[in-house]
């Protein structure tokens, strides 16, 4: 689990309610501020977006909160090499029992294809459609979280604004002081929406796009190594060369790392052999 977006927001309120300090905190709760900047910031999503996506935030929240082992890529990497020795030892067929172990819908796909004996430009276009029909979608999702981000200060000086003309309809300009009861009640209106307004901006909506932009990245890399990890086995290349192939879209270090434990358990492999 990935609780590192759940860890800044934590941090985020409690630096904001230490700066409020404990004894002022009633002054920054306001419910009329509140109405404009929430519920007019989620009115406007619902207007920009269709349902289909709204219905799915439940669903992108809990992305944000997954951990990175679904889209491992040094596992991934180590899964087709292995593929990679099945197929030049016993052929493609033999990477269909191999196929129906593996949960992953993409990586059980393209491993499908190749055993069916598609094309490789086939197999790379079918593929790669896929996964720009996936990065489209995943698009729409970040949207309405840039959006919101663009909408809550909006709408904080909206209220700002609203706070701003009832304090001056409300200001008593002849000196007697009728309008005085209610001047600091607008002025904290006027206030407390732009401060609402930036906290919504800044401490939900950007750190959720911004998230999502990682998760996104993270699965449109993992399955661009299954699409040339596939393409190298159909080849019939070398299994070390796909290794290192796949690898360099890693940190150099962690390249360094990975292909030296690889080559160790290769070379403890050989050992038990000879024995």
């Amino acid at each position: 689990m990935d609780i590192s977006m759940l860890l800044g927001w934590i941090i985020a309120i409690a630096l904001i309610i230490s700066g409020i300090t404990m004894p002022k905190l009633g002054n920054f709760w306001d419910a009329p501020s509140a109405l404009i900047v929430v519920g007019g910031t989620i009115a406007a999503l619902i207007a920009c977006y269709p349902f289909r996506i709204i219905k799915e935030i439940p669903k992108h929240i809990g992305i944000c909160f997954r951990g990175g082992k679904k889209y491992n890529v040094p596992q991934t990497v180590d899964a087709l090499v292995d593929l990679a020795l099945i197929a030049r030892q016993s052929g493609l067929l033999a990477l269909e029992e191999k196929a129906e172990e593996i949960k992953e819908p993409f990586f059980k796909q393209a491993v499908v294809m190749i055993v069916d004996a598609n094309d490789p430009d086939k197999v790379r276009a079918s593929l790669e459609h896929q996964v720009e029909d996936m990065m489209t979608r995943h698009e729409e999702a970040k949207g309405l979280y840039v959006k919101g981000s663009a909408l809550a200060p909006a709408f904080g000086m909206i209220g700002t604004l609203v706070g701003l003309v009832n304090m001056l309809k409300g200001m008593d300009l002849s000196g007697s002081g009728g309008g005085a009861s209610t001047l600091g009640q607008d002025m904290g209106v006027a206030l407390i929406t732009t401060f609402y307004g930036s906290a919504m901006s800044n401490v939900l909506f950007h750190p959720i796009a911004q998230k999502l932009t990682i998760k996104d990245n993270e699965e449109v890399l993992y399955c661009s190594i299954i699409i040339e990890g596939v393409i190298a086995i159909q080849s019939g290349d070398n299994p070390k060369v796909i290794r290192e192939r796949l690898l360099a879209s890693l940190a150099q270090k962690q390249q360094k790392k990975l292909l030296a434990k690889a080559g160790a358990a290769g070379g403890d492999a050989a050992g038990g052999g000879d024995k």
